[in-house]
Order: structure tokens, then sequence, then C-alpha cells
């Protein structure tokens, strides 16, 4: 009796190691309503950097494409907008989602935020900080189908260590070079690409045009 429980308890732990692992994010909405084609609104900008908004846009296609949806290119829909006299990502975003529906026809809409970005002086560190946030909205039944955040940092991997007086001049060299070669910029697509990547559970779900829809492994 003793072997024959050791054989069962084994056979529920491997049975129990080859199931599918369940997603801790509810992606129910997301799988009823799966969208094909997305419609990204220009961001909103909570940061204190004008130049926050537009490079946040001009890089979100790209991630959302590689994950297996059709994107409204950025310069349309901001023609679009600007045609009909919006041109304040705020004005943008608080058209209906009726209208957006008429206008487009997508099958949903991403609202995007920008918390933070650009270089931040604390006197012995200087670092390049974006903060996203996004919700993607089924344009027809008006469900919110996903939400999250992501950031990404040049303080990210530094050692903080070392020497106060070399610190305070390495802050002061990289504020200045953080501006010259517009990092920011750069960490704008990485913060996208964490944001609105399919793969891993909490990000959006791998769309139709995705070799791996409906194949995510949660």
């Amino acid at each position: 009796m003793r072997l024959l429980s050791i054989f069962l308890t084994l056979g529920v732990l491997f049975f129990s190691g080859c199931a599918t692992t369940k997603a801790s994010y509810d992606y129910g909405a997301f799988r009823e309503h799966h969208p094909k084609s997305i419609l990204v609104l220009p961001p909103v900008n909570n940061s204190n950097d004008i130049l926050a908004t537009p490079a946040v846009f001009a890089q979100v296609a790209l991630p959302l494409a590689e994950s297996g949806y059709y994107v409204f290119p950025a310069s349309l829909v901001q023609e679009t907008f600007r045609q009909n006299g919006l041109e304040n990502p705020n004005e943008m975003h608080a058209v209906s989602l009726e209208k957006l529906y008429e206008i487009f026809g997508a099958d949903a809409v991403l609202y995007m935020s920008v918390e933070q970005y650009g270089a931040s002086y604390m006197v012995i560190s200087s670092d390049v900080v974006v903060k996203l946030k996004g919700e993607l909205v089924d344009l027809r039944s008006g469900k919110s189908l996903w939400s999250g955040e992501a950031a990404a940092s040049s303080a990210e991997g530094k050692n903080s260590g070392g020497d106060p007086i070399g610190m305070l001049i390495s802050a002061l060299i990289n504020q200045v070079l953080h501006t010259i070669n517009d990092d920011s910029f750069t960490y704008a697509g990485i913060a996208n690409n964490r944001l609105l990547s399919a793969g891993s559970d909490g990000a959006i779900l791998f769309g139709p045009r995705s070799k791996n829809f409906n194949n995510e492994g949660f």
C-alpha cells in the first residue's frame, strides 16, 4: 500500500507539472473580444517634458504589429483628428467610443499616458526614466480588455557605489549627454516594448496575425 501511495503521489506531481499554467491575469474579456485591429491614440502627457507624447507615440506600432495586430498608422490618426479640429491628446481621449468606431472602424482602442519622461538630476546621479500606462478597450462593447504599465531607466544595472566627488562629476556629465543624445527617446522605445509586447502573463495576448495566436501557454 505504501508503494502504491508513492506511485500515486508521483503521478499527481507529474501530471500537475505537465498541465497548462493558469495565467494570474484575467484575460476573460480579452479572449471574448479578441481584436484584430488596434487604434492607438496619442498618449496623454503627465510628465514635464513636451517631447514625451510624440516620442512615445512614434514607437507604439512596432511592438503591437510584432505581437500580431494591425495598427493604424500614427500619421493617419493624427491627421484625421486634426481635420476634425482636435490636436490635444486629452481632447482625443474624450471622443466617444461610438465616434471612434464610426471614423476608424477599429476593433479596439489603446489609451496611453506618459507618467514620467526625461532625465532627472539628483546631485550624485542623473538618470533617464520613462514610465507608461496603457488600457485596451473594445470599441463596440466598451469593455476594458487589458491594462498595464511599464518603465525603462538608464539606472538599470548601474552600480550605485563609488567616490562621492566622482559620482557628482559623473552625474553632471551624464545630464549633458542625456540631453545631447536624446536618450529619453531610446528609453521610450524600451518602455513601449515592455508594455506592448505579447507573450508573458500580464501582457497583451498575441493577435490573429501572429503564429503564436491562442498559444500563449496560459
